[in-house]
């Protein structure tokens, strides 16, 4: 499996098309999370990604800056390419763009997913929420 992450602005339409397909299905379509909360107010402040296995895209993810440092978000990967590393990839991908430029970088990590960024460095910090009808975590880097 050949996987290649390129990074784009929701103004290159074409991609940002692509990522919010994918996000469309994960979390619209997957999750019943409603497309007002999905796509918002932070689409065009944000750094967006999409990763690639052999040549078709598999996964999204996007970074911005918050009042609090960088925040990670919108991680969605296809179902068929959970647990085949692929997220690991784009993960590794933004923390290495976003390094240098904030002292305090975070996420908010669904349930089933916090072994996976825990894996990556994060922690939890603080007490289970609720998002969009679904249990999360705020996790935050450390060194």
């Amino acid at each position: 499996m050949h996987t290649d992450v390129i990074s784009f602005t929701s103004g290159d339409l074409e991609l940002f098309e692509t990522a919010c397909e994918i996000r469309r299905k994960v979390f619209v379509v997957e999750q019943n999370v409603s497309r007002e909360e999905e796509f918002d107010e932070h689409e065009e402040k944000s750094r967006h990604y999409l990763v690639y296995s052999d040549g078709q895209p598999v996964g999204t993810a996007r970074w911005r800056y918050t009042d609090n440092g960088i925040k990670l978000e919108r991680f969605a990967m296809l179902n068929e390419y959970r647990n085949k590393k692929v997220g690991s990839i784009i993960l590794k991908r933004i923390l290495n763009d976003v390094e240098g430029l904030s002292d305090y970088i975070y996420l908010h990590a669904q349930l089933p997913a916090v072994n996976f960024y825990a894996r990556q460095g994060f922690e939890k910090e603080g007490p289970m929420f609720s998002e969009c009808n679904i249990d999360h975590y705020k996790m935050v880097l450390r060194d």
